[in-house]
């Protein structure tokens, strides 16, 4: 997904606010599923929220004003009731990596107990992962 950096978007320096990229990996989330053909928000109505529970981020290179960025999301792991994902924004004129990070999102009910992530977002998740595996 890209995303275009704009003057709200800095801090005093000028250069991305650090709380930004936790938007732009949301975003980035969210879109990911959606081109899998999975919408967040039929999920919820369903009884099934994915929370951040975990989140590592390594901060590489500063964003500046106007850059465009690209912000990947890979399956790294997945088990019964949560997924890891590793996500990557990268300056879209050089390709300098600028942030990376690790997410996990655990799958929970409306009473925010645990539950088992669906069987076909598991078996996309997993399908996905064996895909970049086999890249390699």
């Amino acid at each position: 997904m890209d995303v275009r950096i704009y003057y709200e978007d800095t801090d005093a320096g000028g250069v991305v606010y650090h709380a930004n990229y936790i938007k732009y990996m949301e975003r980035a989330r969210t879109e990911y599923f959606r081109t899998h053909g999975i919408s967040v928000m039929h999920l919820a109505r369903n009884g099934f929220v994915f929370p951040v529970v975990k989140l590592e981020i390594d901060f590489k290179a500063p964003a500046l004003h106007d850059d465009l960025l690209s912000v990947s999301t890979r399956p790294t792991r997945v088990g019964g009731s949560t997924v890891t994902l590793c996500q990557n924004v990268v300056r879209k004129n050089d390709g300098k990596l600028l942030v990376s990070g690790f997410i996990t999102l655990a799958c929970i009910n409306p009473a925010l107990k645990a539950r088992r992530i669906p069987l076909e977002i598991r078996r996309m998740l997993e399908a996905e992962q064996e895909k970049l595996h086999d890249n390699k």
